[in-house]
């Protein structure tokens, strides 16, 4: 009984991979104008995963001195070079730039001044450029907060694609979490213990330590990665907590709407009608 059960949930992992490499290789065809020449359904998420699947992810975490790139600066960067077939921690890391003041002192617990003492930062970024160039995919719970801080001051720019842990991925519903959990809830939920908060190696510790304990992995990031678009919900103001329980959010990336960036294939999930934006800037 047990080994024709192991051999559905193979089915069933195959049959996913099968038409998620089926959608990247007809895109394919589409912008190239390449044949598919794959004999068997085997064959085809053999190759196609292989070329698309993140076999190493770049854990990264920032703190910052307050909200704005423009105006404040980011004092930490903490990062987990995490291999995703072996589970395992390859190489971490964590370093601070020098900041003169620290508006988000309260939050995160680091004094301007220590940032300002003597350290091997130039030592540092080039170590970090290393782990980012043997990455495949960032990951970062709340990436656009993360991501614009690259490219600014002593941060270079990052041209891998990114994960949200907290928007990109849909968490198993077992583990009954909110649609964007926070990183102490999802830490909870696979029974990893939180003995600290708002510095940048530690919740990068939480991350790799749920993926550790994720069983799922591998489909959760293929899917993650899918393309997705800008979406506004149609839903009337009593409904509103629908929109809400899904992970939308009101006024954010359209003004006077609930809207979310999510994949068509969670769309079609929905319990309630959406409308697709055309939105730049």
């Amino acid at each position: 009984m047990k080994e024709e059960q192991n051999h559905q949930k193979a089915s069933e992992q195959l049959d996913f991979l099968y038409e998620t490499t089926k959608k990247i290789s007809n895109e394919k065809e589409k912008n190239f104008g390449e044949k598919n020449s794959f004999q068997s359904k085997e064959e085809q998420v053999e190759i196609l995963s292989k070329e698309h699947f993140p076999e190493n992810i770049l854990i990264l975490d920032t703190e910052t001195t307050g909200l704005d790139n423009e105006n404040d600066d980011c004092l930490e960067v903490g990062s987990i070079l995490f291999n995703v077939k072996s589970r395992s921690v390859l190489a971490q890391q964590s370093f601070l730039l020098p900041v003169k003041i620290n508006k988000a002192e309260k939050i995160n617990n680091i004094p301007a001044e220590i940032t300002r003492l003597p350290q091997p930062l130039s030592e540092a970024i080039i170590y970090f450029e290393s782990l980012v160039r043997v990455s495949d995919v960032i990951v970062a719970h709340n990436a656009e907060f993360d991501k614009k801080w690259f490219g600014l001051n002593k941060l270079p720019q990052i041209k891998q694609p990114w994960i949200c842990s907290m928007d990109d991925i849909t968490w198993p519903a077992d583990k009954q979490l909110k649609t964007r959990p926070s990183v102490r809830d999802l830490a909870l939920a696979y029974g990893v213990p939180v003995w600290n908060a708002h510095r940048a190696l530690t919740d990068c510790i939480y991350l790799a330590e749920v993926f550790i304990r994720c069983s799922e992995l591998e489909k959760l990031l293929i899917r993650a990665l899918e393309p997705k678009v800008l979406v506004r919900a149609e839903i009337s103001y009593e409904d509103r907590y629908l929109a809400k329980q899904a992970g939308f959010r009101w006024n954010d990336v359209i003004k006077g709407a609930w809207s979310r960036k999510m994949s068509r294939r969670d769309m079609e999930k929905l319990e309630f009608p959406v409308h697709e934006v055309d939105f730049h800037g």
